[in-house]
């Protein structure tokens, strides 16, 4: 069988790792990028909520108000569901999770990502154009919604504090919430609108439109297995479908999938999984829903995707692989029909995805400590769609001997050890 041979095996087709072999292939460097789909986007990247969140200041850290924890340890709460049966499997990544929230680390965690976050937007708009896709950008910006007098006012305090780092937003009343969107219904104290934020209504799309461009340009996509790669004298090598490839480095760009390859090399990197699901169903009548909307007390999030309006939940802790079980959905739909004229779901049955996460809410970027020529860039939690091509840049950066836009030692994977 055929060998193919390169300066750099990208493992994992999804906007992470299409971004960082586009960002690789500008710096000159021959890259193969590979997936166990035929399609790039077809895993995580397909299923987000579509919101470049070049606003969020703030990573998603576990909460600190005690009547919240008991209601996520009772599964009352809307946002979060787990699974008990998968509890011994997750629960240490809890507690780890749990430390890295406090005040301090948060803060840390924020100031280490603001510089990608800064960037996220820009770097999207940039390989938009590049691709020819500029219609899947809609500068909308979104909506949170709050249904009480107390979550609002926490909402316009975050909004405050991101004030500081040039975060622009408005604080919504009732009729502030109906000129944006007359369709809404139901009782809310307030809204908070950032108008910054991009939104993709197609985000499996746009990572598509991405691999399309760097075939384009001369890059390849091949199906592999990445639970094959090893080293040899060559460099590293991971078997494909017609033969093998074979580069001097490789990137594991595997999201919630990137411990089938750094297990095996003996790395012990605390990747969690945060799962979620959507449906897409349709609008009634002439309905239109003219931003991404969260309603934040009930932890579900509708967005007018090109497919029809996706409902997407909040978080369920489970194994990765364990079997579906979309218990959010099932409560927040009433909800959902309540708040918007939906009509019928579009899709068979729900999809389901996993976010990989680290505990301190940071990717992991940068070099395997112990592998020569082998590179990390995954965990990248919520915000896979908004920060892959700014942390691509920053990790082809690296790798080419540029100085990097931002610093990447917080990203470093010898922080866990």
């Amino acid at each position: 069988m055929a060998e193919l041979k390169a300066d750099v095996l990208v493992l994992g087709a999804g906007m992470v790792g299409v971004s960082a072999a586009l960002h690789l292939q500008q710096r000159g460097r021959d890259v193969i990028l590979v997936d166990r789909h035929a399609l790039a986007g077809e895993e995580t990247s397909f299923g987000n909520a579509g919101v470049i969140e070049c606003a969020s200041v703030f990573p998603y850290m576990f909460p600190r108000d005690i009547g919240q924890i008991l209601q996520y340890a009772l599964n009352r709460a809307p946002q979060v569901h787990y699974q008990f049966s998968d509890l011994p499997a997750f629960l240490p990544w809890l507690v780890r999770y749990f430390i890295a929230s406090s005040p301090d680390r948060t803060m840390h965690s924020a100031m280490a990502e603001l510089p990608l976050i800064r960037r996220s937007l820009i770097e999207h708009e940039a390989l938009m154009s590049e691709a020819g896709v500029p219609e899947l950008l809609r500068r909308t910006g979104w909506l949170k919604l709050f249904r009480s007098d107390a979550t609002l006012a926490n909402a316009a305090k975050d909004l405050e504090r991101a004030r500081q780092f040039g975060v622009a937003g408005e604080v919504l009343d009732s009729a502030g919430i109906a000129a944006r969107e007359p369709n809404l219904s139901g009782q809310f104290a307030g809204a908070v609108y950032l108008p910054a934020p991009g939104f993709v209504p197609d985000p499996g799309g746009l990572a598509k439109a991405y691999a399309a461009l760097f075939e384009r340009k001369g890059g390849r996509f091949i199906i592999g297995d990445a639970a094959t790669l090893q080293r040899d004298a060559a460099g590293w090598r991971i078997a494909a479908s017609n033969g093998a490839a074979v580069a001097r480095e490789a990137v594991v760009a595997l999201g919630p999938w990137s411990d089938l390859v750094f297990r095996s090399l003996g790395y012990a990197i605390p990747l969690g999984i945060k799962r979620g699901y959507h449906l897409h169903l349709a609008a009634r009548g002439n309905a239109v829903l003219h931003h991404p909307v969260l309603d934040s007390d009930l932890g579900y999030l509708l967005a007018p995707m090109n497919r029809g309006i996706r409902l997407t939940t909040g978080v369920e802790f489970a194994r990765r692989d364990a079997p579906p079980s979309p218990v959010q959905l099932g409560r927040v739909l009433p909800q959902a029909h309540k708040l918007f004229p939906l009509g019928d779901a579009i899709d068979a049955k729900p999809w389901m995805g996993a976010r990989p996460c680290l505990p301190d809410m940071l990717p992991v970027i940068g070099k395997a400590p112990r592998h020569r020529g082998l590179w990390f860039d995954f965990g990248h939690q919520h915000h896979g769609l908004t920060l892959g091509p700014a942390t691509g840049r920053l990790l082809a950066e690296m790798m080419t001997g540029e100085t990097p836009f931002a610093d990447p030692s917080p990203f470093a994977v010898e922080r866990f050890y």
